[in-house]
């Protein structure tokens, strides 16, 4: 169902539920409150008429409707547009996958537009409306409620992909190969896409909290904002480290097996050494017999007494000559 809630809300509370947009718009005109709505993977309809009751700029609307957007802050007259990445970890898989969150703030709504699961806004709704005090502070207080699940749900996606980590730093030196370089090169492209979608955090609170006295933002919200901000600078630099140690990880799994290929090269020169010698001492013995073996009439020393001692003598000279050598060369 697109609409997943829909309340209006006046002075911190929840007074009405209504069943339609059209009774949304009328209830907080009438009360003079808040709507908050609720919306997953809405039609092109429901975000139109959403769009024509608060005036939301048309750029703004195609943006939460084509979805795949970058993370952003952006201003339309006395309405924001945020867009978020938040991400989650899947243990079994052990892979990062990001959703998108889009969220429109104007003075008395908040609208958001969910494409995926994450993050759990049932959560931020029902923190908001367990402290009244802070979400009588309007539409700005319920944007940092979101801006502070999204940034918390970074965190076990952080420490999942630090567990990953630590995983190929031992995989790295155990001499297990396989696809350990694929692993770490995935992985990579997960922190980037982790780094991409945290990044603009920094800048976007930055953002909020240079307008707080301009749009008259409670102090103690401005203290809660800072403090996300905090969260997602400490965050960021996480990831920042993640990336450095993944890329020094490639290139000393890179410079492992080359080293591997080296010694093993090596170690066969030096079995091709010692069969190499081991032919040549044989080659003698091998060539004097094939001479001798010929039976021509008149060959020398064919029926001289001693020629067959002195072939047998050749053959063992050329042979402990022929291993004297190599030996001295190390090749045996």
């Amino acid at each position: 169902m697109p609409i997943v809630d829909n309340a209006v809300y006046v002075d911190g509370r929840r007074i009405e539920n209504p069943s339609s947009l059209s009774e949304t718009f009328e209830h907080t005109r009438r009360h003079h409150g808040m709507a908050w709505i609720g919306l997953f993977r809405p039609t092109e309809d429901e975000v139109a008429a959403v769009a024509d009751e608060f005036s939301l700029h048309p750029l703004a609307v195609e943006d939460a409707l084509a979805g795949h957007q970058r993370a952003k802050l952006e201003r339309y007259g006395d309405v924001l547009f945020v867009v978020l990445r938040p991400a989650r970890y899947d243990d079994r898989t052990e892979s990062v996958s990001f959703g998108e969150l889009h969220v429109f703030v104007g003075p008395d709504f908040v609208v958001t537009v969910r494409h995926a699961d994450s993050p759990d806004l049932s959560q931020v709704r029902s923190r908001m409306e367990e402290q009244p005090d802070l979400l009588r502070m309007g539409p700005e207080a319920v944007l940092y409620a979101i801006l502070d699940q999204v940034v918390d749900e970074y965190s076990p996606v952080a420490s999942g992909v630090e567990d990953d980590i630590d995983e190929i730093e031992e995989a790295l030196f155990s001499g297990a190969d396989g696809s350990l370089s694929q692993r770490i090169y995935a992985l990579a492209r997960e922190v980037i896409g982790l780094h991409k979608s945290t990044l603009p955090l920094t800048d976007m609170l930055d953002r909020l909290l240079q307008g707080s006295d301009k749009y008259g933002v409670d102090i103690e919200l401005q203290r809660s904002l800072r403090d996300v901000q905090d969260h997602a600078i400490r965050l960021n630099e996480r990831i920042v480290a993640f990336r450095s140690i993944l890329d020094n990880a490639l290139t000393v799994h890179s410079t492992l097996v080359t080293q591997r290929q080296t010694d093993t090269s090596l170690e066969q020169n030096e079995q091709v050494k010692k069969i190499s010698g081991w032919a040549a001492i044989l080659f003698g013995p091998t060539l004097v017999g094939t001479i001798y073996g010929m039976n021509f009439d008149n060959m020398p020393e064919l029926h001289w007494a001693f020629g067959y001692p002195m072939a047998l003598g050749m053959m063992v000279a050329s042979s402990a000559v022929l291993y004297a050598v190599f030996k001295r060369k190390r090749w045996l």
